[in-house]
């Protein structure tokens, strides 16, 4: 059989451990993951089985298990060594930290959408917080205060939208039992079926009962020719599932509105407080205009408009800038105006002087580009308020920042995710 222009299949790895070998370690500390991450001895000498071509080896190997708490013993199941470190299920806990709780929902540790529903809700705060202060630190090189972080409200039955997903059934798979839901944790296409997801609110919940059933039927009937993202979208109590729907959220005393399938903050018991604290921040600069460079649908540039003089919103998407301009005129805000910026001219047309100017940004995860910071630095504005939903890439850009003359002088996350990893930050800086 002729093999020409064949790939040769990739050996796993089976150094330092062998699939599926159980060990013991202790959980130090927790990924920007939410994953426990330990540390066990080396062998001097590996296995003349083994098929990499590794070294003899002494010291410390890093292993990661997902569902750890800082402090705890555990036994974990090796499934994947990396080049730098190994991967392993838990397997049982052998010495529990105090901060360790029995997780509420019955698909904690299968569903891969919540990592900390095992640690108290004070425990979480914690060390969402240390994990900023060590983030600032290593990645921007900055030693500076990180506020305790502001919690919830309510830290089960906050989301306001979730999308479960399925699959078409397989290997005479019937469509009734077809699961719709969330993946599973660690893999990229297995579906856990979850039926009520306790991090997401009531009425989102009633509507996820009523249809699954309508999903499955329309399954059977061949109504669908590949599997296919959900949308639950619950404004102000009512739940929408059609993506092209205008919706209506309230935030404070300001009704906004957007498409159900925009971005918008996913929390909305603590949204308030996000945004006055924004509004708060972008005030004590002084300055009398502010800029919502990111401003969507004008959530923080219509909050905060009663403090500024003048307010100008900025945003790629053109939809987006009829919403936003719809939602000041809804809300008797004249002082607040919304305009379509090219990516490659975001400011261009801005007429506040930049020493009166305050600018808030909350950009993708991924966080500000280079085009959009050489921007930012040659207008140059009095202060920024830096909103992101990843300090990771949040304090990565601090180090432009710091290089273009802007000086940090508050941090403070906020936990718009209870149960799970993610976290909102917000930054304040100053030329």
């Amino acid at each position: 059989m002729c093999s020409v222009g064949r790939k040769k299949q990739k050996q796993p790895r089976d150094f330092p451990f062998p699939y599926h070998a159980e060990i013991e370690l202790e959980i130090t500390t927790l990924t920007n993951r939410g994953i426990g991450l330990g540390r066990v001895p080396l062998p001097r000498e590996t296995s003349s089985l083994s098929t990499s071509p590794e070294p003899e080896s002494s010291g410390a190997w890093v292993v990661m298990v997902p569902f750890c708490l800082p402090g705890e013993r555990v036994r974990a199941r090796v499934f994947r060594n990396q080049k730098n470190f190994s991967e392993a299920d838990l397997v049982e806990v052998l010495t529990a930290s105090p901060e360790r709780i029995a997780p509420p929902c019955e698909f904690f540790g299968r569903c891969g959408g919540c990592q900390y529903q095992h640690f108290t809700y004070d425990g979480q705060l914690a060390w969402k917080r240390q994990q900023v202060v060590e983030l600032l630190q290593h990645m921007a090189d900055i030693e500076h205060p990180v506020n305790p972080v502001i919690g919830s409200p309510e830290q089960f039955g906050y989301r306001s939208k979730i999308t479960p997903h399925f699959q078409l059934p397989r290997d005479g798979q019937s469509a009734e039992d077809l699961p719709i839901g969330f993946l599973r944790q660690g893999t990229r296409f297995d579906i856990v079926d979850v039926p009520r997801c306790l991090i997401a609110t009531d009425a989102i919940n009633e509507r996820l009962h009523t249809i699954r059933p309508e999903v499955r039927a329309k399954v059977a009937a061949g109504g669908y020719k590949k599997g296919a993202t959900l949308l639950l979208r619950d404004a102000s109590g009512t739940v929408t599932t059609d993506y092209d729907t205008v919706v209506t959220e309230t935030v404070g005393d300001l009704q906004l509105h957007f498409l159900a399938r925009d971005f918008f903050q996913n929390n909305p018991f603590i949204l308030p407080a996000f945004t006055g604290y924004v509004r708060e921040q972008a005030a004590a600069s002084g300055a009398r205009h502010l800029v919502d460079a990111y401003c969507g649908s004008g959530l923080f540039a219509l909050t905060a408009a009663s403090a500024f003089e003048q307010v100008q919103g900025i945003e790629i998407s053109e939809s987006s800038v009829r919403f936003a301009t719809e939602n000041a005129a809804a809300n008797d805000i004249t002082n607040a105006t919304f305009q379509a910026g090219d990516a490659s001219a975001i400011f261009a047309g801005l007429t506040f002087p930049a020493d009166d100017t305050v600018i808030i940004i909350d950009p993708p995860r991924k966080g500000c580009d280079e085009v959009f910071l050489n921007q930012l630095f040659d207008y140059g504005p009095k202060a920024v308020i830096y909103v992101s939903c990843d300090p990771a890439t949040q304090m990565r850009d601090l180090v432009h920042f710091k290089t273009a003359g802007y000086t940090l002088t508050d941090v403070q996350p906020f936990d718009l995710f209870p149960q799970t990893r993610h976290l909102e930050c917000v930054v304040t800086l100053r030329r």
